[in-house]
């Protein structure tokens, strides 16, 4: 049978007796890390077996898995910290197991998902998880830009070195959203920031942070206003009088917290119509 079972994503107390329970029982534990792993299992007194499966061998230890698997022997796979499977590995081995029709079991525990989206303060009764955002900016703005209209919290995990380049299309797609940064989460050094998205650029722009990531931003307000045409009368006014479409953009996106996208694109189809009729 195997078993993904999670760990504790900082305080090692942060584990449920029946994963212990587990840990011990099973013939073999699949640990992303077995240095990091072995940190938890010498605190518990956890002598069972370990091998390192992570992403880097994850295939070619894939079938040794399943074929000890299909042996008859037990499994259990961990990641560093928190869920096997969401952002670390253990799904592809998951997905081939249950098409092999061996027994699978997921443990409910430790993830950083749920205590982010709590202290972040921003609307928890809906919210989409991403996962890591994508390596290349241009990738990532083209994400950004099938999310930017829902209306719901969203979540990314961050690597520290990589934020401000995060940061920084975030604010150009999304415009300058609530937002919440929450760091070490259930560790000595927790803390939840809480500002706009400017505000952490600024912030970080000459301090460096360190430790895992939470990044939770607001969704768009704008379901309703993309509806109600209120700002359109507003937008044609300014621009019959002469303002250029970035000025119109701003001024626009601070009264109605719309995204300057939308704005300008908005406006471009006017021109655009204006010019096609024109004598």
């Amino acid at each position: 049978m195997l078993y993904l079972v999670p760990t504790p994503i900082g305080n090692l107390e942060d584990i449920t007796l029946r994963a212990l329970r587990i840990l011990r029982e099973v013939d073999l534990i699949a640990c992303e890390d077995t240095r990091t792993s072995g940190i938890l299992l010498r605190k518990y007194n956890i002598k069972t077996q370990t091998t390192a499966f992570h992403l880097y061998n994850e295939n070619e230890k894939l079938n040794y898995l399943l074929n000890l698997l299909q042996a008859g022997k037990n499994i259990a796979v961990i990641s560093d910290a928190g869920t096997p499977g969401i952002s670390d590995p253990g799904w592809i081995l998951l997905k081939r197991a249950q098409e092999l029709n061996i027994k699978c079991d997921v443990l409910p525990g430790a993830s950083a998902i749920l205590p982010g989206i709590l202290l972040s303060g921003l609307n928890a009764n809906k919210f989409i998880f991403l996962g890591f955002p994508p390596e290349k900016s241009s990738e990532r703005i083209k994400l950004l830009n099938e999310i930017k209209n829902l209306n719901m919290s969203i979540c990314f995990y961050i690597s520290p070195h990589k934020l401000l380049k995060n940061l920084n299309d975030f604010l150009e797609v999304l415009g300058d959203r609530n937002c919440s940064l929450i760091r070490e989460i259930s560790k000595i050094h927790q803390e939840a920031i809480n500002n706009n998205i400017s505000g952490l650029i600024k912030k970080f722009q000459n301090e460096n942070i360190k430790g895992e990531l939470v990044f939770i931003i607001e969704g768009c307000k704008q379901d309703i206003n993309l509806l109600n045409d209120s700002w359109h009368d507003e937008a044609e006014k300014l621009l019959n009088s002469g303002k250029s479409v970035k000025d119109i953009s701003n001024i626009i996106h601070e009264k109605y917290n719309m995204n300057k996208n939308a704005i300008k694109s908005y406006l471009n189809q006017i021109l655009r119509k204006e010019f096609k009729f024109m004598p």
